[in-house]
């Protein structure tokens, strides 16, 4: 159920091939959600810039259920931050990271919603 998109103007070509792998791990882990339900999204190639500069930047949107809040999303923004710069070179000051606690009613799966899997 959680879902990190990251829409960026880094390149494809740039990005390593285990970015997603090492990415949906880290969610999983960071959340404590079973990595089965775990999607990353990266968008690359974007005509992007931040603060009138040229350079890597990225726009990042993590949704779940639960596990988000004050605390918690300072954290991830550490964790998310230096893992993003680290593997695509987006200095964490040029990305804004979105989170959205969303209602278990509110997501639907494998025919049903999260209300009725989680019970």
């Amino acid at each position: 159920m959680p879902h990190l998109k990251i829409t960026t103007n880094v390149s494809k070509s740039s990005i390593p091939s285990n970015f997603l792998k090492e990415t949906s791990s880290l969610i999983s882990k960071m959340l404590g959600k079973p990595e089965s339900y775990c999607v990353v999204t990266v968008v690359p190639d974007q005509m992007m810039m931040w603060g009138g500069e040229e350079g890597p930047c990225a726009i990042a949107h993590l949704m779940s259920i639960g596990k988000l809040g004050l605390q918690e999303n300072k954290n991830y923004s550490k964790l998310l931050g230096d893992h993003i710069e680290k593997h695509l070179g987006v200095a964490p000051n040029h990305m804004y990271i979105e989170y959205q606690d969303i209602k278990t009613a509110d997501l639907g799966y494998d025919n049903t919603t999260f209300h009725d899997i989680l019970g």
